[in-house]
Formats: C-alpha cells, structure tokens, sequence
C-alpha cells in the first residue's frame, strides 16, 4: 500500500525467461499485488513465472496480502493461450486489477529495463490524485539519454512528434515508454476494446486519455538498456503505429472538437492540410508542365503553402491551448506529499 492507496504491478512478459523472474522479485514491497502475464511465450518465461510465484505466495505472510482477490496471493500468474501483442498483455493485467480493486495499476515490462527503484515516482503522482495516468519520459535530460542508442533516439522523437497531433498532449514526450501507472476509475471510463492490443497500445491509450478529458504527467527517468533483445521489427513497427497514429488524430478531432463541440482548430486544420497538399500538388504540376511561364503558377504554389503553414500554426496553438490543463511534467527530485504539498523525494518515502 502507498498513501493509503492499494497498488497493483503488471508485468508482462514475451520470451523473456533471462529477466523476468528477476523483474517480478524485485518489484518494491509497498506493491500489494503483481500480476505476470506471459503474452504466450515459446521459451520458459511461464516457467520461470510460476516457480518465482510459487516461491514468493508460499513465503508470504497472510496478512500481508492486502489486496488477495480471496486466495491470499501476491504474485498472480496470467498466461494467454496465444500471443495477442503486447496491448493485450497490459489490458489483461488491468482487468485483473479491477476485479481485486486495486487503486493504482502500474506497468513494469519483463524485460528489466525498469528500475523498481522509482516505481514510487511513477505511482506518486496517481496516488495524491495530481494525475490520472504517470508515464517515464527518457527525453527530457541528456545525461536521461545516455543509455539509448542513436538510432533509438532517433526513432523515439519521430513518434514522439508524431504522438503529439495524435494525442492532443503537446508536452508529454516519450511515447513508447511504458513505465506506467493508471488510476482504477481512469481504466473504468476507458473502452479497453476499442484500444490496439498491438505496440502501439501505448500511444492509443494516451489518444483515448485525452478524450476522456484525462490528467496525464510526465516523470523523468534514465534509460536502462542491457543484453536483453527487442522482439519488435522496427520497419513493421513504424508503418503501424504511423497508420494509427494518423486515424487516431482523426479520432481525436471528430470527438472532441466536431461531435462534443466545436472547435476552431478543426478548421484550421482543414486549411492547413488542404494548403500543403494544394501546393505541393502545385509544385508538381508545374515541373511537368511548360518550360514556358512557370514562375507565376510556382508563386501561387508557394502562397497556398505559405498559408497553409500558418493555418496549421494557428490550429496547434489552439489544440495545445485547450489541452494545457491536462498535461504536467514532474521534477524528478520532488514528489508531492498526502496534502498535495511538495517535498524532496526521499529513496523510500513510502508507507
């Protein structure tokens, strides 16, 4: 329990049997449930789940197990009968979490690339009520980065960009990482169905925070990088997320600011996209046409871009003005206290 608020820990686990047992036993005491879930694995990840598990329920004493679901168990073990993608993995270990009344669920992939050292600075800000959804950001701080790769880096801020027309919250970066914690009611209000079950679960679920008009905050965190491999093939990867990321903008718009209310900023972003399109078609049109006059149709060109450009400007102002109010980024060194105050983060100022 932290702050008087029961916690719940998913961790999820595809072909990670070198990690995972490790992941699950050293997931901080406050913790009162931890649900593992195996996403169908072909090596011994279920293995090693259920003999750590069998390991830690039988040495637990029975009242300790706070939140026990009837059956006294602190580590849960979950396995998928077929691999369904890593969204699918987090929803299972939501549900699980609803049915035992956890209060906050948080995420810690089976891969050990997260430190259970400050999973009390990922579920603080859910905890005192400051946000109904915390997530690691590795990009805020260089020496954050030291860890990631260029290539990932490179690959991150993309999506990153990317996310923020999708998602509606300009300020919050780091999308794909999913050190996560998620307030019960948060879950409840989500259509858990109609979120991907695939990688990109994690970028859909901020999309669809942000229609629920949800509170999301940034943590600071360094990126952890060690000898395990990534089961994601990068190119697939990017070609999907990119697809979703693009309906999911569309999603957003509709829903929010057309069948809530409307909005300026949906025009705006009419004309901004209808002014590019219109003169990069121009610019086209004018290379294949007549060596003759081409000077006038290229400056039409440019004018349509020109003011596309500023439309598109005008309709990113107006989206990050409105969603201001439910995007924060936390100080690192500093976590708030039972009354909201904010004090120094202390390395186990837990209850």
């Amino acid at each position: 329990m932290y702050k008087d608020r029961t916690i719940g820990v998913v961790v999820t686990a595809y072909n990670e049997e070198a990690f995972v047992g490790s992941v699950i036993e050293t997931v901080p005491g406050f913790v009162d449930r931890i649900y593992a879930v195996d996403d169908a694995s072909p090596d011994d990840s279920w293995d090693v789940i259920q003999r750590v598990a069998d390991q830690i329920n039988g040495a637990i004493e029975p009242e300790r197990a706070i939140a026990d679901g009837g059956d006294g168990r602190r580590v849960v073990p979950i396995r998928h009968d077929e691999n369904r993608g890593y969204g699918a993995a987090v929803k299972t270990g939501y549900e699980h979490a609803l049915e035992d009344d956890i209060d906050v669920v948080a995420v810690m992939n089976g891969d050990g690339q997260m430190d259970p050292e400050i999973l009390d600075r990922i579920v603080d800000p859910v905890a005192t009520g400051e946000a109904d959804y915390a997530k690691g950001n590795r990009l805020l701080d260089p020496e954050d980065r030291e860890g990631m790769s260029t290539f990932r880096f490179v690959g991150n801020a993309l999506l990153t960009g990317l996310s923020k027309f999708a998602t509606g919250y300009w300020t919050i970066g780091d999308p794909q990482n999913g050190y996560t914690a998620i307030s019960r009611e948060t879950i409840e209000g989500l259509d858990l169905d109609a979120i991907t079950d695939q990688y990109g679960f994690l970028n859909h679920i901020l999309t669809h925070l942000n229609v629920n008009d949800r509170r999301v905050v940034d943590v600071p965190m360094s990126a952890v990088y060690g000898a395990e491999e990534s089961s994601i093939r990068y190119l697939p990867f990017v070609r999907f997320v990119s697809l979703l990321l693009l309906r999911s903008f569309c999603w957003r718009l509709k829903a929010r600011y057309v069948v809530r209310e409307f909005h300026p900023a949906v025009v705006f972003y009419g004309a901004g996209t209808a002014g590019i399109s219109g003169s990069l078609a121009g610019f086209a049109g004018t290379l294949r046409g007549d060596a003759g006059d081409r000077i006038t149709p290229a400056l039409a060109s440019f004018a349509t871009g020109l003011l596309g450009l500023v439309a598109l400007g005008i309709a990113i102002w107006l989206d990050a003005e409105e969603n201001a109010p439910l995007e924060e980024t936390r100080d690192e060194d500093h976590v708030a206290d039972e009354d909201g105050r904010v004090d120094r983060l202390e390395p186990h100022s837990i209850e």
